[in-house]
Formats: C-alpha cells, structure tokens, sequence
C-alpha cells in the first residue's frame, strides 16, 4: 500500500508531536493512543500494512504530503517529532546537525588536536570534502573559529553553539 498524505489523515490525527491512532487497522491498535514504540537512540518506529515507518518521517507526510530524501531534527531531539522541528535535508545536511560525537577528545565541534603540529586543528566537511580552516594554540580561539567556519559553510544546518555558549 502506497503511503500518502491523505492515507495518513484517515489513519490518525496529529497531537503535540505524535500520531494517534484515530481508525484500527489491525488488531493491536488502540484508538486514540499514540502510535509506534520507541526504538534505538530515541527514535519513533510506526508499523503500517507490514512495512515499519520512522515516526518523522510519517509526521513529514502528513502535514506536507511528501517524503523528502531525509527528515531533519531541528534541535538534534531525536525524540522531538513536532513539526515546527521537522525540515526537510539532504544527508549532507543533516549529518551537519548532528551532535557532538562522543569519541570527540576536544569537546568542541569541528576541532581537534594535531600530533604532528602540537596546535588544534578546525576543519570540516563542504561539499562531501574535508576542508582545513587552521592550527591554533588555544582550544577556545578553535572552538570560536569553528563556530564561525561552521556557520558559513553549513548555514541553517549549522547547530553547533560552541563550549562557552551551549
């Protein structure tokens, strides 16, 4: 079965981020609750005519009547399916709003320390490739230095707050 925007209508109504169930399609709905289950790393998983649905990404559906290439959490809330959260993405793009990842030694986004030149590094992805933005002795000048990077190059995907300011 085709998933469309008005499938979706028929099916549940939209409530504070969350589908509820407003039609039983099988046996294991119940009329209005909140549809799915929560799955690894705070995802929402929706199960439909046999086909398992990322929660976002049917929310996306539903209010705008398309499925992008990707479903982009504003706020990197994994958990936060409200639709003011939600935009379309590129995966490009939304590999640029991802968190801090937690093997990251510096604690800063985008920086890291170079062995070989003893300073720390800034650099990121444009355009699928590395680019080197510079060296500097000081962590925090890196951080804001890649904050700035970050915002040109990134633009709106650009979540990234620094150390200092969240």
């Amino acid at each position: 079965m085709e998933i469309s925007k008005e499938l979706l209508n028929e099916i549940f109504h939209y409530e504070d981020g969350n589908l509820i169930w407003k039609k039983k399609i099988a046996k294991n709905i119940t009329l209005n609750k909140v549809a799915g289950r929560t799955i690894h790393h705070g995802y929402k998983m929706i199960g439909l005519y046999g086909r398992a649905y990322m929660s976002h990404r049917l929310i996306f559906m539903f209010h705008y009547g398309y499925f992008p290439k990707e479903v982009d959490h504003i706020d990197g809330n994994k958990s936060n399916n409200k639709i003011e959260n939600l935009r379309p993405a590129t995966h490009s793009q939304n590999l640029k709003n991802q968190k801090l990842r937690t093997n990251n030694v510096s604690g800063c986004k985008n920086v890291g320390w170079s062995k070989r030149e003893q300073k720390w590094r800034v650099r990121l992805t444009v355009n699928y490739k590395e680019k080197h933005i510079g060296y500097f002795l000081d962590r925090e000048l890196a951080d804001l230095v890649a904050i700035e990077a970050t915002n040109l190059y990134h633009g709106k995907f650009s979540s990234y707050k620094g150390v200092l300011n969240g």
